[in-house]
């Protein structure tokens, strides 16, 4: 019978960076069922691979990871009051829960990142819960970077066309005309005469040499009014290293309001671009508005239910709604008042059961019988 228990082999402990640490040296492995908390610095210089179970980062200021060899977990915790500081990589084969304070690697050293394995995911990511620093995926087509800076979450939506067999992202709230970690600087006036005003205020790096699509999101510190003032034209827009200047990566137009919004790409090779930021182009969109709605599921029998009275007039119709971020909650073809505040699509639909966290979301309804497309807001309380 498999004993199930935590191996240590060579477990040091000694003085560094002015508080105790631990160090492994040997071959450390977590087994089924088996869980280790570490309160102090860990530094691998051994095999700690192959790992099942549970390991946590816990205490009151920070913890760094450091060490030759990157550590390979599988469910890990990051619950400090600070952060969780990356020296080297750290490897995440299942899930990684960020509970409390963020992880961060260096910026100016991009080869390290908290990576994702094949089969690796997250949940917890909020406002001071995620990765100031790069994120990387390895085998994986389709991912959420949990990435920002240190006071908020700044997700990119990656959507490819293949597995990636590596890709990575950070997020840097910094003016891409003066970026403090890149040798070269991404004037936002070297552009094509037909993209308007680009934003000095954020930008992402994102790696990847498989074709695909992304998406981003806004919010009030985006200060987008100060590129438009017409949410249909903004766009994402991506610095080319070809051209040594910025171009449209799309021309969809923006999701939303100049407070809160999204907008999604076209197809392109990430690898092609050193940065990507948003962008106002083009003329206005033709944009047509219904309602912004109340979903409130209590049982009560008022508003339980998302309703659109127009879709009515279209059953051949296309439901979408998505969060703040951009990222899609809701799914659904020929739509007949379905929504009641459960996800069926994102990570939200493994605890479909506590239904989606109340706020604002966006919707796309599609009438195909009457070619329109409308959009809106709704206001969603959580489920009691």
């Amino acid at each position: 019978m498999k004993t199930k228990h935590i191996l240590f082999v060579l477990f040091i402990a000694f003085q560094c960076h002015a508080q105790t640490a631990l160090q492994n040296s040997g071959n450390l492995r977590i087994h089924e069922n088996g869980k280790i908390g570490f309160h102090t610095d860990l530094i691998n210089n051994g095999i700690f691979d192959e790992n099942l179970g549970l390991a946590g980062f816990y205490g009151g200021n920070t913890i760094d990871i450091l060490g030759a060899v990157p550590a390979t977990l599988n469910d890990v915790e990051f619950a400090t009051t600070l952060a969780t500081v990356l020296r080297t990589s750290l490897n995440i084969s299942n899930n990684g829960n960020f509970i409390s304070g963020n992880v961060l690697s260096p910026k100016e050293a991009p080869q390290v990142t908290l990576n994702f394995l094949e089969n690796g995911f997250y949940n917890g990511e909020g406002g001071p819960n995620k990765v100031d620093g790069y994120v990387s995926i390895t085998k994986q087509q389709v991912f959420t970077f949990p990435v920002g800076d240190f006071d908020q979450l700044r997700p990119l939506i990656l959507n490819s066309q293949g597995i990636n067999e590596f890709a990575k992202c950070a997020y840097f709230s910094e003016d891409p005309n003066n970026p403090s970690t890149f040798s070269i600087v991404f004037n936002t006036e070297y552009k094509p005469s037909s993209l308007g005003v680009i934003s000095t205020r954020e930008f992402w790096r994102l790696e990847g040499s498989v074709s695909s699509t992304i998406q981003i999101s806004w919010n009030a510190a985006s200060d987008m009014a100060a590129l438009t003032d017409d949410v249909t034209t903004i766009i994402p827009v991506g610095w080319s290293k070809s051209a040594s200047q910025w171009v449209a990566l799309g021309n969809a137009g923006g999701i939303g309001d100049l407070t809160e919004g999204f907008t999604t790409s076209f197809t392109f090779v990430p690898d092609d671009y050193e940065a990507i930021t948003f962008g106002a182009a083009g003329q206005p969109l033709e944009a047509l508005d219904l309602g912004n709605y109340l979903v409130t599921p209590n049982g009560d029998g008022l508003n339980d239910v998302l309703v659109i009275p127009e879709l009515e007039q279209s059953p051949n119709n296309k439901l979408l709604i998505f969060d703040r971020y951009g990222l899609k909650v809701f799914e659904k073809n020929n739509y007949t008042n379905e929504f009641d505040g459960l996800a069926t699509s994102g990570s939200f639909v493994m605890k479909q059961e506590k239904g989606l966290p109340s706020g604002v979301y966006f919707y796309i309804a599609s009438l195909y019988d009457l070619d329109l497309e409308f959009q809106g807001f709704l206001y969603l309380s959580a489920r009691p």
